[in-house]
C-alpha cells in the first residue's frame, strides 16, 4: 500500500516482502513493515557462514528482512524480552558477508544506516533481488521501538550478547525507514554523494589544522573512508 504526504510517498509492505512489492518502492520514499523482522551481524554472520553452523530457525519461510542494529531488550520478567528501542549501526562493515547470506537466506531488505560499499549496489544487491533501507538520522531508535510488538524468540544470546544475538520481532508499522536502493543497483547515497562532495574542500577551506588528533586522524579529505 502507498500514501502520498506532501512530496515522499509512503509505503507499507507486509512481511515476508514479495518481488512484486518491492520493484514499486521508490528512492528516497518512505517505508514501513508489518510482520517479522529478524537481526543479524557479525556475531551471526561468523558462525553461520564461517564456522558452517545452522541457521537456528527457517528464515525463508518467516522473513527476509535482515536489520543490522543493536536492540535495547531485557527481560519482562515473564520468560519474555522488552524491546525499548533499536539502534542501527554501520552495514557497510558487513560487506564480505552479503553475498553468501542473500543466497543462504533469501534475504531481500537490509535495513542499517551508511549505506554499503557503493559497487555492492549492482554487483551483490541488485542481481540478489534485494535493497537497502536506511534509518531516519540518529535519536529514532525509541520511534522504531513502539513497533516492536513481540521478540518472537531470540537465538545464541548468551554466546554473543544481546548486540550480536539473533533476534526475531514480530512488527507492526514499523518504521519509518528511507529506501536508499533498489532493484536496478540505484543508490540513494550515491546518486547525491558526487554533488555532496564536490563543494566539500570549500567547507574546509581557510579552517587551521585540528587541534586534537585521535590515533590515524588525518585532515586530508581523500584519506577518509566515509
Amino acid at each position: 500500500m502507498v500514501n502520498n504526504d506532501d512530496d515522499i510517498k509512503v509505503f507499507h509492505l507486509d512481511l515476508p516482502a514479495k518481488r512484486e512489492d518491492i520493484a514499486k518502492l521508490e528512492l528516497g520514499s518512505a517505508v514501513f513493515l508489518n510482520g517479522v523482522v529478524y537481526t543479524a551481524r557479525e556475531g551471526v554472520y561468523g558462525k553461520v557462514l564461517d564456522q558452517g553452523l545452522p541457521l537456528p530457525v527457517d528464515l525463508r519461510s518467516i522473513s527476509n528482512v535482515n536489520f543490522h542494529c543493536s536492540p535495547a531488550a531485557a527481560p519482562d520478567g515473564h520468560g519474555g524480552y522488552n524491546v525499548g528501542a533499536v539502534t542501527a549501526t554501520a552495514s557497510f562493515r558487513f560487506s564480505k558477508w552479503i553475498p553468501r547470506w542473500l543466497e543462504k537466506t533469501d534475504c531481500r531488505i537490509l535495513i542499517g544506516k551508511g549505506g554499503m560499499p557503493a559497487d555492492d549496489y549492482k554487483r551483490v544487491l541488485a542481481p540478489g533481488g534485494a535493497i537497502y533501507l536506511t534509518t531516519v538520522g540518529y535519536g529514532t531508535g525509541a520511534l522504531l521501538g513502539r513497533g516492536i510488538k513481540r521478540v518472537r524468540e531470540v537465538h545464541w544470546l548468551d554466546e554473543l550478547g544481546i548486540a550480536q544475538a539473533m533476534w526475531l520481532f514480530d512488527v507492526e508499522n514499523f518504521g519509518p525507514f528511507i529506501v536508499e536502493s533498489d532493484l536496478e543497483g540505484n543508490s540513494l547515497f550515491a546518486l547525491h554523494a558526487e554533488t555532496i562532495n564536490a563543494g566539500i574542500e570549500k567547507l574546509y577551506a581557510g579552517l587551521k589544522p585540528p587541534a586534537l588528533h585521535r590515533y590515524g586522524e588525518t585532515d586530508n579529505r581523500k584519506d577518509e573512508v566515509m
